[in-house]
């Protein structure tokens, strides 16, 4: 329990310090037999920093859990 509630703290903690991630990816446009278009597009995945403090919250309490057993 003790080594999972510290992976979760430290998941947390990056969560908080990286708010987001964006990738490009290419995407077929215009397709006519063989003849393809394709376009790089890219997109962003973000998320609030309160999501990583809610993490590590809960990395605290799996850590307060293994003491107890």
């Amino acid at each position: 329990m003790k080594t999972i509630g510290i992976v979760v703290i430290i998941v947390g903690l990056l969560i908080t310090i990286f708010t987001g991630l964006s990738f490009t990816r290419k995407e077929t446009v215009l397709k006519v037999g063989d003849f393809e278009v394709e376009q790089e597009k890219e997109h962003d995945l973000s998320w609030p920093p309160l999501a990583g403090v809610g993490v590590m919250v809960a990395g605290v309490v799996i850590l307060l859990i293994g003491k107890r057993k």
